[in-house]
C-alpha cells in the first residue's frame, strides 16, 4: 500500500506528459498552418489595428515596397484634430510589418488613446527591382510629407517613430530633409555599430569573424539578386541558444494549456520572413554593420551630398535598454560622442536629444511589451510637445510613478510624471564604450572586408551568378530551416494530420498534473540544468568569439599588412568639422548678439523661465500643463502656435547660455513696452515655477532678483494672470 501513491504519481504524470506533448505538437501544427496562410496574403502584416491604404510606395517615380497606411481609430476613440499625427515605421530586419501595433497596448495605441491621428508605414514581402535604400528614405519623406498635408490645422509637425532598423532609416531621411519632421523616436535602433564593451555585445564582432561581407555577396548572389530575411532571423536567433532551442519550446510544452495563443500570435510576425533587393543588403553590411560609416558622416547621398546627422532640426528621442543584446545603450546612444566632442557644440548646432533606458527590459520588448507601452510610450506620447519645446541640449527622461510626496499631481497626466534632466557627454560615456585600441580593431575589421569583398566579385562571383537561376535561389529560400522548421509541422507533413483529431481527445479529457508531483518537479529541475547548459554553451562561444577577434584584429602585424598604424589618427571615426556649419553657427550667434535689448513680453517671460529654471537642471510635465494652460487661455488669434512658443525659447535660453548677466540686466527694456501686463507676466511666471515644487536655493535666489526686475521687489499675490504666451 506504501508504493501506490508512488504509482498514482508517475500515472499522473504521464498522463498529463502525453497530454501535452499531443497539444504541444498541434501548437506546431497550427503554427505552420497559420504561417502558411499568413504569408500567402498579398500584404501579410500583424497589426491588430484596421489599416486604409493612403499611398503605395510601388506607385512613385522610384518605386519601393513601402506604404503608407492611416490607422481607423477603433471606436469610441476621439481623436483631437489639433494634434500632432504619429507615424510609426516598422523595421524590415527580415520579419515581417506590424510589430508596432501588434496589440492594443502599443505605440499606435497609446498615442491613438492619447488622441493624436495615427499613421503606419509598412512593407511588402517583396522588394521592387532595384530599389535602394535611399529611394526607401526618399519614399518616407514622401509619406511625412503627406501626412503634414492631411493634417495642416495640427500645432506641430508629425513624430515620427522608427523601431529597430527603421530608426537608422529616418534618421537618414530627416538628415536629407531636416524640414519635414517633428520629433523622432528611434526605438531600440542601432546608430554607432562598432560601440560595446567588452564581455556582452558578441554580434559587432560577428562580421570581422566571417572575413567580412563578402558573405553578404554570396548570398545575394544565390539568391539571384534577392537577399532573404530568414538569414537575418537566423542570425538573431543563434544569439540565445538556451531561449531558441529549449526556453521557449518548453515554455509552450510546460503551460500548452494557457501559452499557445501568446506563441502564435508572436510566431506569426518571428516566422515570416520578408525579403530585400542583394543590393540593399549589401550597402546595410557595409556602410553600416561593418563599415560604420553613418554617425561619423562617412555616407552620401546619389547627389554626392553627405548625409550629416548634424542637419536634423528636429528633437531626437532615443529608447534603448540594459537588457537589449542586439541594440545595447552604446550603439544606440554612441552616435552622439560620434558627432560631438564638447557639450556647448550640441546647443550651438541647435539639436535637442532625449533618452531613456530601461534596465531590463530585451530588444522586442521595447516594441511589443505591454508593460513598457503603458508606461514608456504612453508617456513620450503625451509629452511629445513638451519635448518639442525644450532648448537644445543633452537630456535623460526620467519616468516615476507618482505617489503621496508627488507635489501638484493634479497637474499630472495619469501614474507617472514624466521629467526630463540636463545631461553632458560625460554621462554617454560613462556607459562605456571602446578605446582607441578597440577602434583600430574594428578599422582593420572593415579593410579585411572591402579586400574579401573584392576578392569575391573578381574571382567567385561570375561563376556564382551563371549558375544560378530564379528556380535554383526560390529552392534555396524553401529549404532555409527557419521555413522548414514551420513547413515540417505543418498540414503539408501527412505525418501531422492525425495531430488534430488527437490533440481534441485530449482536449476533452484533460487532466493536467498536479503542481506538486514529484516528477513534474524532476521535469523542472532537468529544464533548469538544460538551460543552464545552453546558457554556459552560448556564453562560452560568446568569450571565444570576442577573443579570437579581439587577438585577431588586434595583431599589429594584422593591422599593418592592412595599412594601419596606432601612430595615425583613424579617418572616419569622428564626423569631420564642417567649415559651412561652423560659419553658419557664428552668423547664428552674430544675429542674437543684437536681440538681448530686443523683444516684448513672451520673450520677456520665456527668458526669466529659462532663467530660473536652468541651475534645477529639470523640466517636467507639471511646468508644461500650466504653460499650455497659461497659451490656451488666450484668444486664438492672439496665442503664440507651437513653433513660435519653441522659437522663443530657444532663442532666450540661447541668449541666457550667451551672457546670462547681459540677458537678464536687458529685461526691464523688453517689459517697457507693455507695462500694463507686467503683473500678469509675473503671475504666469509664479504658476509655471511653483508647478514643479520646490525651487532650490540658487532658483530661489533668481526669482527674486527676476521679481524685483519686473517691478516686484517683493512676492506677493499677484492678480489672475494673462499672458502673451
Amino acid at each position: 500500500m506504501q508504493y501506490l501513491p508512488v504509482g498514482r504519481a508517475v500515472q499522473e504524470y504521464w498522463l498529463d506528459a502525453w497530454q501535452r506533448s499531443i497539444l504541444f505538437l498541434d501548437v506546431l501544427r497550427q503554427r505552420g498552418d497559420i504561417a502558411r496562410e499568413h504569408n500567402a496574403r498579398l500584404a501579410p502584416n500583424v497589426l491588430s489595428f484596421t489599416p486604409e491604404l493612403i499611398t503605395d510606395g510601388r506607385t512613385l517615380k522610384r518605386p519601393v515596397n513601402y506604404a503608407l497606411v492611416r490607422i481607423v481609430p477603433p471606436a469610441g476613440t476621439v481623436i483631437d484634430p489639433n494634434k500632432r499625427p504619429f507615424i510609426v515605421v516598422d523595421p524590415r530586419a527580415g520579419h515581417g510589418p506590424g510589430i508596432g501595433g501588434m496589440k492594443h497596448d502599443s505605440e499606435i495605441g497609446v498615442a491613438l488613446q492619447a488622441g493624436h491621428p495615427c499613421y503606419f508605414v509598412g512593407f511588402l514581402p517583396n522588394p521592387q527591382p532595384g530599389q535602394t535604400i535611399e529611394d526607401v528614405c526618399m519614399a518616407e519623406a514622401l509619406f511625412v510629407e503627406t501626412v503634414a498635408a492631411r493634417h495642416p490645422e495640427a500645432e506641430g509637425k508629425p513624430v515620427v517613430i522608427g523601431n529597430c532598423q527603421a530608426g537608422w532609416q529616418i534618421m537618414i531621411m530627416a538628415a536629407m530633409r531636416p524640414d519635414l519632421c517633428g520629433p523622432i523616436m528611434l526605438a531600440g535602433s542601432p546608430l554607432s555599430y562598432w560601440a560595446g564593451v567588452h564581455g556582452k555585445n558578441p554580434m559587432r564582432y560577428l562580421g570581422g569573424l566571417l572575413g567580412g561581407t563578402w558573405l553578404t555577396a554570396l548570398m545575394g548572389d544565390l539568391g539571384h539578386g534577392i537577399f532573404d530575411g530568414a538569414h537575418l532571423i537566423g542570425n538573431f536567433e543563434s544569439m540565445n541558444p538556451a531561449n531558441t532551442y529549449w526556453q521557449k519550446p518548453y515554455n509552450v510544452y510546460s503551460h500548452v494549456d494557457t501559452e499557445a495563443e501568446r506563441f502564435l500570435e508572436f510566431e506569426t510576425w518571428w516566422g515570416s520572413p520578408v525579403l530585400l533587393t542583394a543590393g540593399e543588403m549589401q550597402w546595410i553590411a557595409d556602410n553600416l554593420f561593418v563599415g560604420n560609416r553613418l554617425a561619423p558622416g562617412g555616407l552620401r547621398a546619389s547627389d554626392g551630398t553627405r548625409i550629416d546627422l548634424r542637419n536634423i532640426r528636429s528633437p531626437i528621442v532615443v529608447f534603448c535598454s540594459r537588457g537589449d543584446d542586439i541594440t545595447p545603450p552604446q550603439q544606440a546612444l554612441g552616435w552622439i560622442t560620434d558627432l560631438y566632442d564638447e557639450d556647448s557644440e550640441i546647443v550651438a548646432n541647435g539639436q535637442t536629444i532625449v533618452y531613456t533606458m530601461h534596465q531590463s527590459i530585451g530588444h522586442l520588448g521595447i516594441f511589443v511589451s505591454g508593460k513598457v507601452a503603458t508606461r514608456e510610450h504612453a508617456e513620450f506620447a503625451t509629452c511629445m510637445d513638451m519635448i518639442d519645446l525644450m532648448p537644445p541640449g543633452l537630456y535623460e527622461a526620467v519616468i516615476t510613478e507618482v505617489d503621496e510626496n508627488t507635489a501638484n499631481p493634479d497637474l499630472i497626466n495619469g501614474r507617472y510624471l514624466f521629467r526630463l534632466e540636463a545631461r553632458s557627454l560625460a554621462d554617454i560615456h560613462a556607459l562605456g564604450g571602446n578605446d582607441a585600441a578597440d577602434d583600430l580593431r574594428f578599422a582593420a575589421a572593415a579593410r579585411v572586408s572591402d579586400i574579401n569583398l573584392g576578392l569575391y566579385r573578381t574571382l567567385l562571383q561570375p561563376a556564382v551568378r551563371a549558375m544560378t537561376t530564379e528556380q535554383t535561389a526560390e529552392a534555396l529560400r524553401k529549404l532555409h530551416p527557419n521555413r522548414v522548421r514551420f513547413a515540417m509541422f505543418s498540414d503539408e507533413n501527412p505525418f501531422m494530420r492525425p495531430v488534430k483529431a488527437l490533440a481534441e481527445t485530449a482536449r476533452a479529457t484533460r487532466q493536467p498534473v498536479s503542481d506538486d508531483n514529484p516528477l513534474l518537479t524532476m521535469e523542472r529541475a532537468a529544464s533548469d540544468w538544460i538551460t543552464t547548459w545552453l546558457n554556459a554553451v552560448g556564453k562560452a562561444r560568446d568569450t571565444l568569439t570576442e577573443k579570437v577577434f579581439l587577438t585577431t584584429y588586434g595583431s599589429p602585424l594584422v593591422q599593418a599588412l592592412l595599412g594601419l598604424g596606432t601612430d595615425q589618427p583613424l579617418a572616419g571615426r569622428h564626423i569631420e568639422h564642417d567649415l559651412l556649419r561652423e560659419v553658419t553657427i557664428a552668423k547664428r550667434r552674430a544675429e542674437l548678439e543684437g536681440r538681448f535689448e530686443k523683444g516684448g513680453i513672451a520673450d520677456a517671460l520665456a527668458r526669466a523661465l529659462v532663467y530660473i529654471r536652468i541651475p534645477e537642471r529639470s523640466a517636467d510635465e507639471r511646468g508644461f500643463t500650466v504653460l499650455q494652460a497659461i497659451r490656451d487661455s488666450r484668444p486664438p488669434g492672439e496665442r503664440l502656435s507651437q513653433p513660435a512658443l519653441k522659437q522663443v525659447l530657444a532663442d532666450q535660453f540661447l541668449l541666457i547660455e550667451f551672457d546670462a548677466e547681459r540677458a537678464i540686466q536687458a529685461l526691464p527694456l523688453l517689459l517697457a513696452n507693455e507695462p500694463e501686463l507686467r503683473a500678469a507676466a509675473l503671475a504666469a511666471l509664479h504658476r509655471m515655477i511653483k508647478a514643479s515644487g520646490q525651487l532650490s536655493d540658487e532658483g530661489k535666489r533668481r526669482l527674486a532678483r527676476v521679481e524685483t526686475l519686473f517691478g516686484s521687489p517683493k512676492a506677493s499675490k499677484p492678480p489672475a494672470e494673462t499672458s502673451h504666451v
